[in-house]
């Protein structure tokens, strides 16, 4: 399949809403394409070069027309592809476009492996401020992935993965080696946050 592709130095995740500025006239001609056409996009990962992959978006809204032509847009995360012919630009357009092809995505998880996941996440959260409620249901691999601590590069390999008990796998890792690293750092402040106190100290009997 062919589509637009607006490459940008973030992942994009299956069903997440992301706003978007648009202020690059390419970027606005592609908008006025893809709203008048009905057509998705791809946001493409960048990271010093175009790493080959990929989610298709939807545009939701136009929140805000500016009188210069930038635009506020709300768009929703579908599927992952892989980028098998990129052009920039376009031929006629002033945006980059290509071929993609779109990966499987398994949704499959047992029970087992889902509890073992969401009590790791809740407890990643809490660790990280990040106050929410996990609704066991709805949340996936992708739900909370840009406030668990990933780095792009690794968000990007979660992307890639093409079933959801791989990368649920792939997170439990990821929480088994941060906690203890978090906690440890927590720990370490309160220690200095001691110092400096007036300690009542147990005499010793020796």
């Amino acid at each position: 399949m062919k589509m637009p592709l607006f490459p940008l130095q973030l992942v994009a995740f299956p069903g997440e809403e992301l706003n978007l500025h648009i202020f690059e006239p390419r970027y606005r001609e592609m908008i006025a394409d893809v709203e008048a056409e009905n057509l998705s996009f791809g946001i493409c990962v960048y990271s010093n070069k175009l790493m080959g992959y990929g989610t298709e978006v939807r545009l939701d809204e136009i929140h805000q027309r500016y009188e210069d032509g930038r635009l506020d847009i709300k768009t929703i995360g579908g599927r992952i592809f892989k980028i098998l012919d990129f052009k920039n630009p376009m031929e006629g357009k002033l945006y980059a476009g290509g071929e993609v092809e779109f990966l499987e995505n398994d949704l499959t998880v047992s029970n087992v492996q889902h509890f073992e996941f969401l009590f790791y996440l809740k407890e990643m959260l809490y660790l990280l401020n990040h106050p929410v409620e996990v609704e066991p249901e709805t949340t996936t691999s992708y739900t909370y992935a840009h406030k668990i601590g990933l780095k792009l590069e690794e968000e990007l390999e979660l992307l890639k993965l093409p079933s959801e008990s791989l990368r649920e796998d792939y997170l439990v890792k990821h929480f088994k080696r941060m906690i203890p690293a978090i906690k440890a750092i927590e720990k370490a402040k309160e220690k200095i946050r001691q110092n400096g106190h007036f300690k009542h100290m147990d005499p010793l009997n020796f």
